[in-house]
């Protein structure tokens, strides 16, 4: 599976930015997506992940600091992910990860519940 991250940029704060992630490769067995964030001298956190089985709706979960301000959402049709982000704020400053896991094992907002990553997209938001 290969990742491939868009859409980081400068903004200012109270502005809005919508990240993408294109995935190709062995895409059918996908179980979950995810965004992750790492700030300048921080550790890499979840951000939101959204995962699907078969025909049932996708379930979608955030962490609280994003949470009211960011979607996450996916186009099938595309492999695409997405990640809407509204209402930034300079903390939201950081290099965005996209991630994909194969499996179910692990909680999926656990960083090391994934084993495909991006190279990561810089989103910096000016105060």
């Amino acid at each position: 599976v290969q990742l491939v991250e868009s859409g980081g940029g400068l903004v200012q704060a109270g502005g809005s930015l919508r990240l993408s992630c294109a995935a190709s490769g062995s895409i059918n067995s996908i179980t979950s997506m995810a965004w992750f964030r790492q700030a300048p001298g921080k550790e890499r956190e979840f951000a939101a992940h959204v995962s699907w089985s078969g025909t049932a709706t996708d379930y979608v979960d955030y962490a609280d600091s994003v949470k009211g301000r960011f979607t996450i959402s996916r186009d099938n049709a595309e492999n695409t992910v997405y990640l809407q982000m509204n209402s930034l704020k300079p903390e939201d400053t950081a290099v965005y990860y996209c991630a994909a896991r194969q499996t179910t094992w692990g909680l999926a907002t656990m960083l090391s519940s994934y084993r495909y990553w991006g190279q990561g997209t810089l989103v910096t938001v000016s105060s």
